[in-house]
């Protein structure tokens, strides 16, 4: 796999050298290479990215906070293609990942190989409003998720996200829209999936994945699919809302987080099972440069605690139980800066010997060229149970062709 991906690259990047003196119209932000086909059969853009990142962080040790620890990240670094094949009504998006951020997690169930892969999915609008997806991308989770990390106004997503996120997934999904009215929008986003995430390659081990979403926007569509970029960029004239509840059912998980997480392997190399259900609670407000969002999550098991196979022994492994809640809302200033600020909560049940933790963020951001090219900086007061503080400063920027 990798030595293919090194072989695209040459070969696409030969291409580009034969076409380098000629002028193309595209600009910057809409992808390095737009291209269709003469007789209309497909089209493709190629739209690379990277995101590079420095963290320094203070921690307090009961007196007084230790010296700085300071690192540089490249956070993630992919390449994007998307498009059409034989009609705009069949699309397609592959995305893959080459930092280690992306790539990590393999396991004898993904073949032990680096999971390059983040979406490989085809879009068929078959009837009217209605798509059917297959292949492996984001499940209709939460909000904060959805959104593309290349679209966010602070350097990261929240710890909600981190803990309580579907991710993506492999298998089908179908969505619609329902127009009632003027501006009353419905849509419905329900998906059927393996289970275990991304890249699995050893079949399904539990039993599958059913997720089901529905967003209300009682103000009529954001514009240019502002529900699901953060910040206020095209300064929405009117008042926009998005409202929206996840239901995910694993049944028979075989992870500490419904599909993410850890395998619960027991000693006698079978795994624990036990279905598990998160839901998700949302909204998204724009209007005037001031951006809403927030999220609720909860996530609960039947048996929570993996017992060891015709015993009585706990195996060591625990489903990570718990609530969630994050609010942020930002304001875009003149020339395109924008201050933002969050509040996140985890609140995890006992069993799990998770410390609960709670995170406060302030944020500047300025877009150069929107989402595109930006620079962006925060400062995160972190403490967990009310006793370890930790203190991060981070800064960073967006390249996104």
């Amino acid at each position: 796999m990798k030595n293919a991906i090194y072989a695209f690259i040459a070969c696409l990047l030969f291409t580009l050298n034969l076409h380098s003196q000629e002028i193309s119209d595209t600009k910057f932000g809409k992808g390095l290479i737009n291209f269709t086909a003469k007789d209309s059969s497909f089209s493709v853009k190629f739209a690379p990215r990277i995101q590079f990142r420095s963290y320094t962080s203070w921690n307090y040790d009961g007196e007084s906070y230790e010296s700085p620890e300071q690192s540089f990240l490249i956070r993630r670094a992919r390449l994007k293609f998307d498009g059409w094949a034989l009609t705009p009504k069949l699309e397609y998006k592959i995305e893959l990942g080459l930092s280690n951020n992306d790539i990590g997690g393999a396991n004898v169930f993904t073949n032990n190989a680096p999971r390059y892969i983040l979406d490989a999915v085809l879009k068929w609008n078959f009837h009217e409003n209605f798509e059917l997806w297959a292949g492996q991308t984001k499940l209709p989770g939460n909000v904060e998720r959805v959104i593309s990390s290349g679209n966010l106004q602070l350097i990261d997503r929240s710890i909600l996200n981190s803990r309580f996120n579907l991710d993506r997934d492999i298998g089908l999904q179908l969505h619609h829209k329902i127009n009632l009215g003027e501006n009353f929008v419905i849509k419905e986003k329900f998906a059927l999936s393996q289970g275990e995430g991304r890249n699995i390659s050893t079949g399904n081990i539990g039993g599958l994945k059913y997720t089901g979403r529905l967003e209300f926007l009682p103000l009529g569509e954001f514009t240019k699919g502002g529900d699901y970029s953060q910040a206020d960029l095209v300064n929405e004239e009117s008042p926009k809302l998005m409202m929206g509840v996840v239901y995910d059912f694993n049944d028979d998980a075989v992870k500490t987080r419904s599909s993410q997480g850890s395998y619960m392997i027991l000693d006698d190399g079978s795994f624990y099972q036990t279905d598990i259900t998160t839901f998700f609670a949302d909204a998204v407000f724009k209007y005037k440069g001031l951006s809403i969002m927030t999220e609720y999550a909860n996530r609960t098991a039947k048996d929570p605690v993996a017992m060891q196979t015709g015993e009585s022994d706990p195996a060591g492994f625990v489903v990570l139980e718990g609530n969630a809640f994050n609010f942020q809302a930002g304001y875009m200033l003149g020339n395109n800066y924008e201050i933002a600020a969050r509040y996140t909560t985890n609140d995890y049940e006992e069993i799990s010997s998770r410390p609960d933790a709670e995170v406060y963020t302030l944020g500047a951001s300025k877009y150069v060229v929107g989402h595109k090219l930006k620079i962006q900086a925060d400062l995160n007061y972190a403490k967990e149970n009310n006793l370890n503080d930790e203190i991060v400063f981070r800064f960073g920027f967006d390249f996104h062709f």
